[in-house]
């Protein structure tokens, strides 16, 4: 199944992964709500799912599937740096990561991967995990920003991409005064006295990470 708010790069995907002799894709949804009701009701062997949605995150649905209990293995499309977001994905219950932009050369080998039993990153995200998991005892070097929550982690994101928070209100179906407590405790949390200070390390960061 495939979840992706995108209607041609989710055509595209449908075609790749139905030009394999063994596969097909069984339901296609764009929002969290309709790809829970779809999941439901196909009971998919995997779902590919984008990490960006309409009104949520991809993130949501994996939660929302592990406290259902719901075990359909997820492999996540982003457009974003698997650093930061596969590492996420996966703590929440994803099976694979992958960038979007390597989503045409890689998607079928790590379908197959997942499907076995797998779990799928890249080499570069392995190594950078197992170099986390060496020195972590002996040297933890724990960032501001893996203290986010996702949802927080959301408007961290938008912030960076220089939306006012009116836009990210609407974006993630919240009320600006939630936005608001969101940004205040993100700037707790990351030891900023000013809001342009919490702006401008955002913008950055998102910067740095595509």
């Amino acid at each position: 199944m495939i979840v992706e708010d995108h209607p041609i790069f989710r055509m595209g995907l449908k075609d790749l992964v139905n030009l394999e002799p063994d596969m097909s894709v069984c339901g296609e949804a764009e929002d969290v709500s309709s790809a829970i009701k779809l999941a439901q009701q196909e009971l998919p062997d995997l779902i590919v799912l984008d990490l960006a949605l309409k009104n949520s995150s991809g993130i949501d649905l994996i939660h929302q599937f592990r406290f259902e209990r719901v075990r359909i293995p997820i492999l996540v499309l982003s457009m974003h740096g698997e650093e930061f977001y596969a590492h996420r994905c996966l703590l929440a219950g994803a099976s694979g990561y992958i960038k979007k932009q390597e989503a045409s050369l890689s998607v079928i080998k790590a379908i197959r991967n997942i499907l076995s039993g797998k779990l799928h990153v890249s080499e570069k995200l392995m190594t950078h995990i197992l170099t986390q998991l060496r020195f972590s005892k002996d040297t933890p070097q724990e960032s501001p920003i893996d203290h986010l929550t996702d949802r927080e982690m959301q408007v961290f994101r938008l912030i960076g991409q220089g939306m006012l928070p009116s836009d990210i209100a609407n974006r993630l179906n919240l009320s600006v005064k939630t936005v608001g407590s969101h940004k205040e405790r993100i700037k707790e949390k990351m030891g900023f006295k000013h809001g342009g200070e919490l702006v401008r390390f955002a913008v950055l960061w998102t910067e740095n990470m595509r």
